[in-house]
């Protein structure tokens, strides 16, 4: 999609993406030490994986006007919203969007800022492996919690439990690997559909710092 006029300038204005990058590191930084502080480590790992990913690209390059195109980070920021607003089932949903969206800023991170280009098929695909591969490793974790130090992350009360109730855990599992899966999709086309033909990252970069990717 060809970009003109003002908007084609805003969407490439170097300075003003760096700082509305930096204003959502910040704000996810923030989001962050609040979850540490109510010991929700989910959306702790979400939040610091996002703003580590989002800050190694100025720490590699030494320049702060080195970011991710900051739709990509304000993404992050709507299952973060959910998650504080809405709660209940809403709050397990945007938990798995969360996930997505570290996946699809790792899959903006390499296209941007590497000489790797992923087709666009691949790309979605890629958005929606590590989304499933993080939630599997997060449902490991859990189940090993659960056993070994009796927590209730996946089982409603301390295990050993009852098979009825095991088998109900298990399928709350698998409905968890459903919504990770929608998750990933839906970032996946995310990607495909606005970072690709819209947000062009590099667009964004100094042209010193292109000519170094590239």
């Amino acid at each position: 999609m060809q970009r003109t006029g003002d908007l084609a300038v805003l969407m490439g204005n170097t300075h003003l993406n760096a700082i509305l990058g930096w204003l959502f590191v910040l704000f996810l930084s923030l989001i962050g030490v609040e979850s540490a502080i109510d010991r929700d480590w989910v959306w702790v790992a979400v939040s610091f994986a996002v703003v580590a990913l989002a800050v190694l690209p100025p720490v590699l390059f030494r320049s702060l006007e080195v970011m991710l195109p900051w739709e990509v980070l304000a993404i992050v920021v709507f299952p973060l919203l959910g998650r504080g607003i809405l709660g209940g089932l809403i709050a397990d949903v945007a938990g798995y969007l969360g996930v997505a969206a570290v996946a699809l800023v790792l899959a903006v991170d390499l296209d941007v800022f590497t000489p790797v280009r992923m087709t666009t098929s691949f790309a979605v695909v890629f958005v929606v492996i590590t989304t499933m591969a993080t939630a599997g490793i997060w449902a490991v974790l859990r189940w090993i919690s659960d056993v070994f130090l009796g927590t209730t992350l996946v089982y409603p009360s301390p295990p050993p439990v009852p098979p009825a109730v095991e088998a109900l855990a298990l399928e709350a599992l698998m409905w968890d690997f459903v919504a990770a899966t929608l998750g990933g999709i839906l970032a996946g086309l995310i990607f495909a559909l606005y970072f690709r033909r819209i947000a062009v990252g590099r667009g964004r970069l100094p042209p010193a710092i292109v000519e170094a990717i590239e």
